[in-house]
């Protein structure tokens, strides 16, 4: 059974522990508005729809279908015939830490490749700790495979989330 929009608000608003008033505040919206969406009489705003997706802690697109990314496959591998060149692809970093940062790195892997075989280092890995211990050769080996998605995903002791993947 699919929960509706308002039903995810009001399921996801008590899991972060706000009341509607507190919800309805962050929003700059009335407490009778967050009542209603949640009771499926109206829907938020569209504008407002980032904003409350990063108060309650999702993508806006997990918010709306109520699919969550773990219920999508971390990696896919292409056929030969399916694979892009590397020319063409992306290694996406994104870093949140348990201090509210947010750090995202978007590079061509074929800068990636270049760096690796010219030996250069890759400041952007080497700042945080948990990025220090990832292998871009090893990510970079799945990626001719034809790995491609969220090839490594780690939570530090601290906190921190750090997610790599190849698009």
């Amino acid at each position: 059974m699919e929960t509706t929009l308002g039903k995810r608000i009001a399921m996801l608003r008590r899991q972060k522990e706000l009341k509607q008033d507190d919800l309805a505040q962050m929003l700059d919206v009335s407490p009778q508005a967050v009542s209603k969406w949640e009771n499926d009489q109206t829907c938020p705003d569209i504008s407002l729809l980032p904003k409350l997706a990063q108060i309650l802690g999702v993508t806006v697109d997990e918010l709306l279908s109520g699919k969550t990314a773990a219920m999508e496959p971390a990696v896919r591998i292409l056929p030969p015939e399916e694979r892009k060149d590397i020319k063409e692809m992306l290694l996406r970093i994104v870093v949140d830490s348990a201090d509210g940062d947010k750090v995202r790195v978007n590079l061509p892997l074929a800068l990636v490749q270049v760096a690796l075989d010219t030996g250069l280092g890759m400041p952007q890995l080497s700042g945080n700790d948990v990025l220090k211990s990832i292998d871009l050769n090893q990510i970079m080996e799945l990626v001719r495979q034809g790995a491609i998605g969220n090839l490594v995903e780690v939570e530090s002791a601290d906190g921190d989330v750090v997610r790599i993947f190849v698009e």
